[in-house]
């Protein structure tokens, strides 16, 4: 492998982006967009991006919201992106919505953050409908041609901003863009009462999209498929954006369930998601391998192929054709953040021929903080995030005696702080750092390790700090276990100071398999904890799990699959 940094091209906004962009690729595909659900998908060149931005940009001045705050929601699409681009690159500020929230939320938000205006896509109109806001702008992810046109319509909007632009209306055109005011207001949680909301400039992303490219190659003939929630940074950011700068393109999916077959559609390369995603996949391969008696065949060619690359010979993509074919043939890279993943499924996706590029960030960082940079050391590094990306500065401070500290950043992509909190931008950020709140420990190498949240951190009686990540990934490896969490209880069975539980969703499918005469709800129990007392005995006695409580129902989770600790308890 080398470290050497890729070279990119300077841009200090994301309005340079896009014209750069459309300079440089021209007709190249951009976006793959499907105008009926189920059909063929259809192509956006980037040259057609640049254009449809102004058009969409020039209605919106001419609708007065120049200078305004104009909220976004609705399903992953091109009129979702087309909309922000439109908003930040001469407009006003984009305000993106996560499209979970509640009726109540939606409003109590959009209120907060002043907004002028929303683009919302018709699956949420019911939602938006009783705002008191005061434009109202609506896109049709798949256009039905017996609905006549509204003037408030995408299409509509899109129509008259041509209109525009061709009697010579340069007012969105000539607008001068700031990089380093904010533009973007990002609402990281707090959906009630009042929200969180990070301020980010085009500075912000522009310098994280430039960062990603210096480490993470991404090819003009790359494809990727945009299947997490488009407002969240990670998504826009990394799997929309760092490809369009780079010539790839992305194509848009039709819902989870879809996401096998829009890949094969799309001939997808590169997928970006959450552990909880690529964790499924890879014990589905497995499932699938066991059901067709392969294991012992797939085996053999996973020892074969690490005896051959130790020859410098990859023929990963012969020996694994019939996995690749499954979704679509050209898969080649997956990317992966938000959470910790299990390494050794980072490991097995490797022995399959695919790369896998880990990333570890925040909202108010723009996400990226470090990333694993092109090349084969990630394997030996799967417990690792990667490096510090190149322009920024990690410190672990507080370090106890293993090394492990608060993780704190310095670097171009910190945010300009939170809407209106003074304060609570003050307690994250000290003399240019932002602290982040995350617990970790640097190796010799530069490599950054996670532990966990600081605000996780269960501390035993006699000071001990244990890490309930460490040990979800422990429980999180007994084969009849779908997910957990592990947490500290006061005063549990021993009366005093702090006890170690765990709340298990099992993996009921397993345990039918393995048991096909059948378990009761007690059966179960007792299964699992049988096996959580067995992995006790090879932990500290500080360390062990006394606690395990069994749950019917899913974790309540954002919208990224990360569980939320406090509200499960």
């Amino acid at each position: 492998m080398t470290e050497e940094l890729y070279q990119v091209r300077e841009i200090e906004s994301l309005k340079d982006m896009i014209r750069t962009g459309a300079d440089l690729y021209k007709e190249a595909p951009a976006f793959l967009i499907k105008t009926q659900k189920g059909g063929k998908y259809h192509e956006v060149t980037h040259r057609k991006l640049e254009k449809d931005m102004n058009a969409l940009g020039s209605r919106l001045v001419d609708l007065g919201l120049s200078g305004e705050r104009i909220a976004i929601i609705g399903e992953n699409s091109y009129e979702w992106i087309l909309s922000y681009f439109a908003v930040v690159n001469g407009v006003g500020t984009a305000v993106p919505l996560d499209k979970e929230l509640s009726q109540k939320e939606i409003a109590n938000l959009v209120s907060v953050a002043g907004c002028k205006a929303i683009f919302f896509s018709s699956s949420y109109e019911k939602y938006v409908k009783d705002l008191d806001i005061p434009v109202k702008l609506k896109f049709e992810l798949y256009r039905n041609e017996d609905v006549p046109f509204d003037e408030m319509d995408m299409a509509s909007l899109l129509f008259e901003g041509r209109k525009l632009l061709s009697r010579g209306d340069r007012r969105y055109l000539d607008a001068e863009v700031n990089p380093k005011e904010a533009r973007i207001m990002l609402f990281t949680s707090g959906t009630t009462g009042v929200p969180k909301a990070v301020m980010l400039s085009h500075h912000n992303i522009v310098s994280n999209i430039m960062n990603v490219s210096r480490i993470v190659q991404i090819r003009p003939d790359d494809r990727t498929l945009s299947i997490l929630p488009i407002h969240h940074t990670f998504e826009s950011t990394v799997d929309i954006m760092t490809v369009l700068y780079q010539g790839g393109s992305i194509a848009f999916f039709e819902g989870l369930k879809h996401v096998t077959k829009n890949m094969i559609e799309a001939r997808a390369s590169i997928l970006v998601g959450v552990p909880l995603i690529f964790e499924s996949i890879y014990a589905k391969l497995w499932k699938q391998a066991e059901k067709t008696k392969r294991v012992k065949a797939l085996k053999a060619a996973i020892k074969l192929n690490r005896s051959l690359q130790k020859l410098g010979v990859d023929k990963r993509q012969k020996l694994f054709r019939d996995i690749y074919d499954n979704f679509g043939g050209r898969l080649r890279m997956i990317i992966t953040g938000a959470a910790g993943i299990d390494p050794k499924v980072l490991r097995g996706f490797h022995d399959l021929g695919l790369e896998v590029a880990q990333g570890y960030g925040l909202t108010e960082t723009a996400p990226i903080i470090a990333g694993t940079p092109d090349g084969e050391r990630k394997y030996k590094k799967t417990g690792s995030v990667g490096k510090v990306i190149p322009q920024g500065e990690v410190k672990i401070i507080d370090a106890n005696e293993e090394g492990i500290g608060e993780i704190v950043y310095r670097g171009p992509n910190v945010m300009l702080g939170y809407y209106g909190m003074p304060e609570e931008t003050a307690e994250v950020m000290e003399d240019g750092w932002f602290h982040t709140g995350d617990l970790g420990f640097m190796d010799p190498e530069g490599w950054l390790y996670i532990t966990g949240r600081k605000k996780n951190v269960i501390v035993t009686k006699t000071g001990k700090n244990i890490y309930p990540e460490e040990l979800e990934q422990l429980v999180g490896e007994i084969r009849y276990v779908q997910e957990c969490m592990v947490y500290g209880l006061d005063g549990v069975e021993t009366g005093d100071g702090t006890t170690v539980a765990v709340q298990v969703r099992p993996d009921y499918d397993a345990i039918k398999e393995a048991f096909p005469g059948g378990m009761d709800d007690e059966d179960v129990y007792k299964l699992i904890k049988g096996i959580i007392s067995e992995m006790n005995q090879k932990l500290p006695n500080y360390k062990r799990i006394r606690h395990v409580v069994i749950r019917d129902t899913e974790f309540i989770k954002t919208t990224t699959h990360k569980i939320k600790r406090q509200d499960n308890l």
